[in-house]
């Protein structure tokens, strides 16, 4: 028949898994999200946090990163990049700090940066030209070559047998009976049935 009824298209459908808290995270918001210091420009992860319903973004913003643009009392002005069709657009929006995490999404890039700056300065002062090429990255190559070494011990070559069937009181087939061409096979115990005549 289909379906007879109204789907939910409100603000909060279909976030019932999305806005979860995970286990053990449930309850009240500890005081170190309270502590936190956004300034403009910072990259945040905007990260809904159902505990607190005031101040939360719409739900495709959940785990979207962004650039902070303006800091008030209680929230912080992020902009975020949406793509629609053909254009990105720039999207401002407020949210409180609960919802927001700083991001780690360029902490090697900032890593990088403090390492060349260290190597410009060594250079500078010791007086020498340096080289660009140190200052980027580059690509891991192959792995070096190695020689393994093995005991100095009698090389044992593992060849496979040739499969031999010998059908013999079918006792081939059984588990307990391992066969052994070299060796006679017991018989299987049990009645001995007479060849009718």
């Amino acid at each position: 028949m289909g379906n007879t009824r109204q789907k939910s298209t409100g603000y909060r459908a279909r976030t019932r898994d999305l806005f979860s808290r995970p286990y053990r995270a449930k309850g009240t918001i500890g005081l170190s999200t309270y502590m936190r210091t956004f300034k403009v420009g910072d990259r945040v992860d905007v990260v809904a946090n159902a505990a607190q319903h005031k101040g939360m973004p719409f739900k495709f913003y959940h785990g979207r990163t962004g650039i902070v643009w303006n800091v008030t009392k209680r929230a912080v002005g992020v902009e975020i990049n949406k793509i629609h069709r053909q254009r990105q657009i720039k999207k401002r929006i407020h949210v409180r700090i609960e919802h927001v995490r700083k991001s780690h999404c360029d902490d090697q890039h900032k890593a990088r940066c403090e390492e060349n700056d260290a190597k410009k300065k060594l250079a500078k002062e010791a007086g020498e030209p340096i080289d660009l090429k140190t200052l980027k990255r580059q690509p891991e190559g192959p792995k070096p070559s190695m020689v393994v070494k093995h005991k100095k011990t009698s090389v044992e070559t593992l060849t496979p047998l040739p499969y031999v069937f010998k059908a013999k009181n079918n006792t081939e087939n059984r588990g307990d009976v391992k066969y052994n061409p070299k060796k006679e096979i017991p018989p299987i115990p049990g009645p001995v049935l007479e060849d009718d005549e």
